[in-house]
This record gives C-alpha cells, sequence and structure tokens, in this order.
C-alpha cells in the first residue's frame, strides 16, 4: 500500500480507484458507513479497510423513478426536450429548454462531441440444433428448442479475420459453447458460440458472407436499450442516431447528442464556440448494471475510441489557455479523462481503450462542464454525473426532475451541469 503525506495529515491511495486520494481510515466522511465494524472487526476486514478507505456504497446512488417518466418514443422535434440546469458551485438547479443551452455557451469555449455512429446490433435468430436431442415422441421439448426464438447482442468486434464479437445472449443459459446459431429468415447469418462469459456474455464468430454489415443493415434491429419496452421501428434507425454521427461501432446511441439538431449547432458557431469531434463505440463498459455492493468492486469493460490530431490539437490548446472544455454525454467524458491520463497529462492523438471507472472522488483534468441525458438508479452513468456534480446536488437535483415530470433516459430530457 502506498502512503503519501500532504502537510499534516496522512492519506491512504485507493488502490481501485487510483486518481483520487481517500482520506485517512481514522476519519469518517458521507460514504463510509460502517466505520466501528471495520475497525472493530476481522483482520480480513481489517484488511479491506486499509485497501479501500473510502468505501463507497452502491446503494448511495439510489433514486424513486415512477416507470411513466421513462420515455418510450423521442419527441416530434429533437430540440424540444427539457433541460435541467445545475451549477456545481452552487447546487442551484433550474428549469429550461434544449433550445436555451447555445445561450449558456461563451466565446472560446470547445465543445466537444461523440460522433459514433450506432449500427443495427441486434439480432433474433434460433438454434440449428448442434446441441439439441433428436425430435421424437420421448423427446417433443426438442421442437420447441430449435424453433423457439433467441436474441443475439453484438457488443465489441473482437477479430475482423475471422469475425468475431463479443455478444450478449437471451436466453443465456441455454446457449452453451459450441452452439450454432442462425438468423433472418433465409439464414443469411450463422455463427457457433465458441465462449461463454457471465451474465449472458458469450463469444460468437460468423461465417464468412460477402458484406456483413450490408447484412446486418437488412437483418439486424435498432438495439433500443431494455427499459424501452417495445419493439424497435423503422424511425428508430433515424432517431435513435445523432445527426452529426460518423463512424459505425456503436451498440447503443451517445443519447445527450440526441437533441441536436442543424440549427441548434449552426447557432453554437455563431456564438463563436469551438467544436471538436471523438469517436468512442458504446460497449458493454456503458451500459452493463453495476452486481456488486460496493463500487470498487466493480469492473469496468474497455470501449474503443479514437482521437483525431485536429481534435487533440484543439483540445490540449483549450488546456493550455484554460479555456472551457463541454464534453457532450458520458461517453466524451470518459474518452477524454482517460486519454489524458494514458497521455501522461495531454491528450495523444490515435486509437485506444478507455477503461477508466469514474465515481465520487475522482478528479476530473479535462471537462469542465457536461451535458447528459438522466441516467438510471445504481448505473455507472450516475456514479459520473455524481462524481461530477456532486452526489448530493445531483439527487436533489434528480428528485426535481422526478416532481417535474421529466422525461428520462435515452429518449428523454437532459441535464446541463457546469
Amino acid at each position: 500500500m502506498e502512503i503519501l503525506f500532504q502537510g499534516s495529515g496522512e492519506k491512504r491511495l485507493n488502490l481501485q480507484h487510483p486518481h483520487s486520494i481517500a482520506p485517512d481510515a481514522s476519519k469518517t466522511n458521507k460514504f463510509t458507513k460502517k466505520k466501528t465494524e471495520y475497525l472493530t472487526g476481522s483482520p480480513k476486514k481489517l484488511d479491506a479497510l486499509l485497501l479501500y478507505p473510502d468505501i463507497v456504497l452502491v446503494s448511495e446512488f439510489h433514486f424513486h423513478l415512477p416507470d411513466e417518466l421513462i420515455a418510450q418514443e423521442p419527441l416530434a422535434d429533437r430540440d424540444d426536450s427539457r433541460m435541467l440546469h445545475l451549477e456545481r458551485s452552487s447546487g442551484l438547479h433550474s428549469d429550461r429548454g434544449f433550445r436555451d443551452f447555445p445561450d449558456l455557451l461563451q466565446p472560446g469555449n470547445l465543445l466537444v462531441f461523440n460522433n459514433t455512429r450506432v449500427f443495427p446490433a441486434r439480432l433474433y435468430g434460433r438454434r440449428q440444433g448442434a446441441r439439441a436431442h433428436a425430435i421424437s415422441h420421448r423427446n417433443p421439448a426438442a421442437r420447441d428448442f430449435l424453433q423457439s426464438r433467441i436474441e443475439v447482442l453484438l457488443t465489441r468486434q473482437l477479430t475482423t479475420e475471422a469475425n468475431d464479437w463479443e455478444c450478449l445472449v437471451r436466453p443465456g443459459r441455454k446457449i452453451g459453447v459450441a452452439e450454432r446459431l442462425v438468423f433472418g429468415e433465409h439464414d443469411e447469418l450463422q455463427g457457433e458460440v465458441l465462449s461463454r462469459g457471465e451474465f449472458g456474455e458469450r463469444r460468437i464468430r460468423f461465417q464468412p458472407v460477402d458484406d456483413f454489415y450490408a447484412v446486418l443493415d437488412r437483418i439486424g434491429h435498432v438495439p433500443l436499450p431494455p427499459y424501452i419496452s417495445r419493439q424497435d421501428f423503422s424511425r428508430d434507425r433515424e432517431r435513435y442516431q445523432t445527426v452529426y454521427a460518423q463512424q459505425r461501432g456503436s451498440v447503443a446511441a451517445p443519447t445527450a447528442g440526441l437533441h441536436f439538431t442543424p440549427e441548434i449547432l449552426d447557432r453554437i458557431r455563431q456564438r463563436r464556440v469551438e467544436t471538436a469531434d471523438i469517436t468512442l463505440h458504446v460497449g458493454l463498459g456503458t451500459f452493463q448494471p453495476v452486481r456488486v455492493e460496493r463500487v470498487e468492486e466493480h469492473q469496468i469493460h474497455s470501449e474503443a475510441y479514437s482521437i483525431s490530431p485536429s481534435a487533440a490539437a484543439a483540445i490540449n490548446l483549450a488546456r493550455r489557455d484554460a479555456r472551457r472544455i463541454i464534453a457532450v454525454g458520458t461517453t466524451t467524458v470518459r474518452t477524454l479523462e482517460h486519454a489524458v491520463r494514458s497521455g501522461a497529462g495531454s491528450v495523444v492523438p490515435g486509437p485506444g481503450s478507455a477503461d477508466v471507472f469514474i465515481y465520487p472522488g475522482f478528479e476530473f483534468q479535462v471537462v469542465k462542464a457536461m451535458l447528459t441525458n438522466f441516467h438510471l438508479p445504481q448505473s455507472t452513468l450516475l456514479m459520473m454525473a455524481c462524481a461530477f456534480g456532486g452526489r448530493e446536488n445531483l439527487l436533489r437535483a434528480y428528485e426535481h426532475a422526478v416532481s417535474a415530470r421529466y422525461r428520462f433516459y435515452s429518449y428523454g430530457d437532459c441535464m446541463f451541469i457546469e
């Protein structure tokens, strides 16, 4: 364990969260709920305290949300959404509309977007029967086994030559290794399960086709989040996509960007606000639920990103000039904060893999303001927003958003934190 000395107070480094310094174990903060138990408990518990003196509980990020506030459809106009404005310094929040957003920006600000593009990553298919028992009067269930629909969500391409993908499958318990799967009315795609992980994760190798993504465009479905309780429609292909999307590769939209229109972007430029695009392809790291009690124990998945030389130069120049950098969406925040750490204090252009986990105690080095949608209770995205805006500030603002009947999640309203 590394001990750091700052002034007269001893600080211990939280080894699971290397970007923040936790308070001394003899002190209690708002996240330390069982100080006495850990100080007087077993040696194992005492070791846990020494390694994690700042115990952050997942339950600290819970809030009540009525189901009817979860937006099931996009608004008729993208920029007609509401926007809750939160000032970090005071904790004050106010109700606005997203069309006010350009007026909150100043000349010289740098607005950074994630230009990833969602592809139809959800496939519906059936088992080919490689692991099924023969259909007979003694085994009538085998027919249901072959005919029942399965769902596969492509989350990340692992190899291009063999076309191996990291996937989530349902029903997860019934789809084993070596199972062969077919997709499309005419079996346009075929795949084989190579390995399995926890919580429905599988590695699937797809057989060669002339144009894999063209086939996905024909038979794939828009990967709407599970809290949207309907099938995807054709209009979702346009609305579950930002107007500035360019680089294909995401299985979920960077939803803070869904509110922008060409007209809003024009107003932003007229205010002499600079813009830059980075790319992070949204995968498991963004939306995988937290299944542990302590935040520090959650292992976040990495997600591929890329930063162009021009974007890196604009970001580094803005930092040098102490100008405000505003991130559109949590995926942009994650990319920038990971990139500056992997670049030893500056943003280096090129590809990378973001695996930084941001929760309260994190020290932001790049982002000074962020636009974000409202997030799921106890999710890593809510933890990031709390790290940026302050947990108490955020949860008070969320309580107001519920009482004021804001629309939540992907097709919902947004929040500007500065």
